[in-house]
């Protein structure tokens, strides 16, 4: 999970009105005529959500319920309830919304993507990203000296101060082992894992939930996102710094993370969807999420017109100087179980 602290009490109620609303899978609000869109997402993008929804509403008169949970536990309620469909859209972080496409719970949506990047969307039209977003590390300011690199993790000032989310639960945790796969190889990751484990808090599967322990100084290191970081700071007034561990020759490596969505098989309110994921994609909405979301938007146009920020309060300043990691999803997939259980081996978790 990546529910930021400011609105975990509200979004938190949002979501279970929402699920109780959408159990009934009639497409309309309880008790009356309205149109409703139920989209389940991965949190981390409330804030977003709250302007996007309502301009939608107030352009298609069609309502929408939100219902945030984990970026794995989002598939496993669709894969749940494939025999009464609740979902309409489906937004998660890859390679869950991979996942998804594999266990047949999306069906191709017919959306206009073409303002978005050919190599960014399924080629069968299944999903396609909504905000781009990248994995990167929060340290308190008192951690001294500050870390910088991947081994500066392993030193014992970090022992009983450092945790990060798990892999095969969130997607940001999933990230931190991938990009350490693509570092270090496989099994350098799981021996760098395996060291790291001293200085391990322990498991958690909500990754937000790290963010105010850090901002306190219970924490003086964790994992994040660059979108949900951002945010933090700004909305909230978190005191941490984000930075992005550096290898031994001193560069510094992330993973794009975005947030992709895509159309629920038997949908029971499918043409409702298909329009709010247009909406969605629209300039007019893609525009905002430098704004409202702090993360980058998936429109070429969109991030041609906004240009490139130096400031260190955008997603693009703090990106300035770290080279970015796209993996191939479906090859992640592929061996994500048994990467796992490799994970979990090694780790004792």
């Amino acid at each position: 999970m990546r529910l930021r602290p400011s609105i975990a009490a509200a979004a938190l109620a949002v979501s279970v009105l929402s699920f109780t609303t959408a159990c009934g899978g009639t497409g309309t609000a309880a008790g009356s005529d309205t149109e409703t869109v139920t989209v389940y997402s991965a949190d981390g993008l409330s804030g977003w959500y709250k302007g996007r929804f309502d301009a939608f509403t107030a352009q298609t008169g069609i309502a929408v319920n939100l219902v945030e949970a984990g970026s794995g536990e989002v598939v496993s309620r669709v894969e749940k309830e494939q025999s009464n469909p609740q979902a309409d859209v489906i937004i998660t972080l890859p390679p869950f919304i991979q996942k998804a496409d594999a266990q047949g719970l999306l069906e191709p949506s017919g959306i206009d993507t073409s303002a978005v990047p050919t190599d960014e969307k399924d080629d069968a039209g299944k999903y396609v990203p909504v905000v781009e977003n990248y994995l990167s590390f929060i340290a308190n300011p008192t951690a001294s000296p500050a870390p910088q690199s991947w081994d500066d993790l392993l030193t014992d000032q970090f022992k009983g101060k450092l945790q990060y989310s798990t892999p095969g639960q969130a997607g940001d945790g999933t990230a931190v082992l991938l990009l350490l796969q693509h570092l270090m190889g496989k099994e350098g990751a799981l021996d760098y894992l395996g060291k790291l484990q001293a200085n391990n808090v322990g498991p958690s599967s909500s990754t937000g939930k790290l963010q105010p322990k850090v901002s306190n100084g219970e924490l003086l290191v964790a994992n994040g996102d660059v979108q949900m970081n951002l945010a933090s700071i700004t909305d909230d007034g978190s005191k941490f710094d984000i930075f992005f561990p550096a290898g031994a020759d001193g560069t510094r490596t992330t993973i794009a993370l975005p947030y992709v969505m895509g159309l629920a098989k038997s949908a029971p309110s499918s043409e409702q969807a298909k329009k709010l994921m247009e909406f969605l994609l629209s300039e007019e909405s893609q525009k905002t999420v430098a704004t409202d979301a702090l993360g980058v938007s998936v429109r070429e146009d969109v991030r041609s017109a906004a240009g490139e920020s130096t400031d260190k309060n955008t997603p693009s300043g703090v990106l300035q100087g770290v080279n970015v990691w796209t993996p191939n999803w479906n090859d992640v997939l592929s061996s994500l179980d048994a990467d796992i259980a490799a994970y979990q081996k090694a780790t004792g978790s």
